[in-house]
C-alpha cells in the first residue's frame, strides 16, 4: 500500500486533484469537500495536496474552472440572438450537471479564465450583432448571472408544496399579503399553475431579456 500511495503521489498532477474534488461535489455536494476527504479519496494523506493547491480558496476556485471549461463553444453563424442562447443555455446544460457550482461561483471574489472567456464570449457575440459598446454594457447588467447559466430565484414554488399546506399557509398570510397567498395556492397543483418548471422559466425569462435587447439595438 505504501507504494501505491507513493506511485499516486509522483503521477499526481492540479489537475486529477481539481477533478477529483469535482466528482467528490457531483456525488456528495460541495460541502464533502475538505482537504481531508479529498485525501482519501485519492489515496494520500491531506498534507499532500498543498503541493498542487495553495488552500481551500484555491481548490474552490480550480473547481469552478473545470466546470466552467466545459461550457461548449458556440457558432454565431445564425445571428447574434441565437447564438446568446445557444452560450448561455450551454452554459446552464454545464451548471445543472454540477448543480453546487452555483453557490461556489457566488462565493469567488474574481472570475478565473474560463469564466471570463464565458464573458468575452457574450461580449463578442453582442459586439458581432451590432450593439454599441453603451449598449452591450447595458446588455451584460441586464443578463446577470445569466450568461453564467444560473439565476437566483426570489421564492421557491417547487411541487413540494401540498394543497392542504398551501391553504392553510394562505390563510395565515392572506390578511396581510393578499398576493402572496395568492401565489401560495395558484402554485399548487389544485391551484392550477402547478410547481415551478425552473428550466422554463429561466429560458422565458432569458428570451423576453433577448427580445428586448433587439428592439434597443435596432432603436440605438
Amino acid at each position: 500500500m505504501k507504494v501505491e500511495n507513493a506511485e499516486r503521489r509522483e503521477t499526481l498532477t492540479r489537475q486529477r486533484v481539481l477533478e477529483a474534488a469535482v466528482e467528490l461535489a457531483d456525488r456528495h455536494g460541495i460541502e464533502s469537500v475538505s482537504m481531508r476527504r479529498l485525501g482519501q479519496e485519492l489515496g494520500i494523506e491531506a498534507m499532500s495536496l498543498y503541493t498542487h493547491v495553495r488552500n481551500k480558496d484555491d481548490l474552490l476556485d480550480g473547481m469552478v474552472e473545470i466546470v466552467m471549461s466545459q461550457v461548449p463553444a458556440v457558432d454565431s453563424r445564425e445571428g447574434w440572438k441565437q447564438a446568446l442562447r445557444g452560450a448561455i443555455l450551454g452554459a446552464r446544460g454545464v451548471l445543472l450537471r454540477h448543480p453546487w457550482t452555483t453557490d461556489v461561483i457566488e462565493t469567488r471574489a474574481a472570475p478565473g479564465p474560463a469564466m471570463l472567456r464565458q464573458y468575452d464570449t457574450v461580449m463578442g457575440i453582442l459586439r458581432g450583432g451590432g450593439f454599441s459598446l453603451d449598449l452591450t454594457h447595458h446588455a451584460i447588467h441586464m443578463l446577470g448571472s445569466r450568461l453564467l447559466g444560473f439565476t437566483r430565484e426570489l421564492f421557491d414554488d417547487s411541487p413540494t408544496l401540498d394543497a392542504e399546506t398551501a391553504r392553510a399557509m394562505a390563510e395565515q398570510l392572506g390578511p396581510m399579503y393578499p398576493h402572496v397567498a395568492e401565489m401560495a395556492l395558484g402554485a399548487t397543483h389544485d391551484g392550477g399553475l402547478g410547481g415551478c418548471d425552473t428550466n422554463f422559466e429561466f429560458e422565458l425569462a432569458l428570451d423576453v431579456i433577448l427580445d428586448g435587447l433587439e428592439r434597443l439595438r435596432q432603436s440605438a
